[in-house]
Parts: C-alpha cells; sequence; structure tokens
C-alpha cells in the first residue's frame, strides 16, 4: 500500500499485518475518534497532524500527544475506552491496522514486540516531562520547563505555531503571549528568528552586585 515504504517505523511489522492496513483521510478539525468509545483499529499518520486533547478545568485544552508522522494512541492498544479525543489539526492522512490482529503480532513477533516496547518507552519519557510540566502553576515555568526538556542547553528551535504551543502547554495563547513578552521584558528570555521559525533562548541572570 501507498506510505507503508516511506515509513522505517511501518517496517517493523509483520507483513500480514501491512497487508491489513486500510487507508483512512481526516480534514482539519475532524475527530478521528472520541473520548469513550472503545478502540477497533490502531492508528499511524502519515501526513499532516493529528493531537490527542483533552480540555482542562478553566476550558483551555490541553495536547497530550501530537502525532505527525508515527503511531497515535499507543496506550490505547490496552484500554476498554479511549480517554480522549483524537483531532485532526490539519488535513491527514493515517493507516488504521486492525487492533485484533495488531495484539497478536506483538505476541507472535519478538522483533515487532521489541520495538514497540521501546517506543512505549520513549513515550512514557515524554509524558512524565510533560506532566511534571502541566503540575507547575505559573505559565512562565512552564514555558522554561518546556525549553529546558525539549531544547538543547536553554535553547530551542519552535517547530509549530505559537497557538499549537499554548495548547500543549495547557495554556490560552493570549496567556502565552503574554508570558512571552513578560519574560522578554524580565531579560530572562531571548526571542529570535531563525528561516520561518522561533529560537527561544534562555538567559542566566547574574545576581547584582552588592
Amino acid at each position: 500500500m501507498e506510505g507503508l515504504a516511506s515509513h522505517p517505523e511501518l517496517a517493523t511489522l509483520p507483513a500480514r499485518l501491512r497487508g491489513q492496513a486500510v487507508p483512512v483521510a481526516a480534514a482539519a478539525g475532524e475527530f478521528v475518534f472520541r473520548r469513550g468509545t472503545p478502540p477497533a483499529r490502531v492508528f499511524f499518520v502519515l501526513e499532516g497532524e493529528v493531537r490527542l486533547v483533552r480540555t482542562s478545568a478553566s476550558g483551555a485544552e490541553i495536547v497530550l500527544q501530537r502525532a505527525s508522522s508515527g503511531f497515535l494512541a499507543e496506550a490505547s492498544l490496552e484500554a476498554a475506552r479511549y480517554h480522549c479525543d483524537a483531532v485532526a489539526a490539519a488535513d491527514s492522512r493515517l493507516l488504521a491496522f486492525p487492533i485484533g490482529p495488531f495484539r497478536d503480532a506483538l505476541r507472535r513477533v519478538e522483533a515487532f514486540r521489541s520495538f514497540w516496547i521501546a517506543r512505549l518507552a520513549r513515550e512514557v519519557r515524554a509524558l512524565r516531562s510533560q506532566n511534571e510540566r502541566l503540575a507547575l502553576r505559573s505559565a512562565a515555568e512552564r514555558v522554561e520547563h518546556y525549553i529546558e526538556a525539549e531544547g538543547d542547553r536553554g535553547r530551542l528551535e519552535l517547530a509549530r505555531s505559537r497557538k499549537a504551543w499554548a495548547a500543549e502547554l495547557g495554556l490560552t495563547h493570549e496567556a502565552l503571549y503574554r508570558t512571552l513578552a513578560g519574560l522578554q521584558r524580565a531579560g530572562r528570555l531571548v526571542v529570535t528568528r531563525k528561516g520561518g521559525r522561533h529560537l527561544l533562548t534562555l538567559t542566566r541572570i547574574k545576581p547584582a552586585a552588592r
């Protein structure tokens, strides 16, 4: 099927399972699945972007996963119900694998099982970092935590829009804009442009001499 050969992760799937893939198209804003429904398929995002989202008590959208090239909602493989919504952030193409044969392949094919365990381990590390970040009370702390955790030595090239980043931080985009402006005024953050992207650099302010 078109798209299978161009994604290295899909090469780890047994040939029989790859042959059961069904193409799925989702327009921007369309639900791929809804919270509370039982999982019947395992999704792989080929093009576009699909997000797993929940809504906070304050009404802000919280992004739990952002998939633009890879598997989506891996933890739902063993769940009785989806615990969040999957929404296409842009026009997207996906592959859907039947969940029963997918589970069977994990039990029977050692190489595929090893790949899946390693992938889940990476997801756990990412989710731990995100949970720690969302537990921070101030928007400034969340921004600084993200740059430290996802960047390199206090520098981060932001590959998404600020509005999308705000959702991932559990903030409104207005709150994020105010926070970035405040951090820059305080001399704690430098924002420059690199091509069409923003480069965020945390600064280390030395204490004033006494």
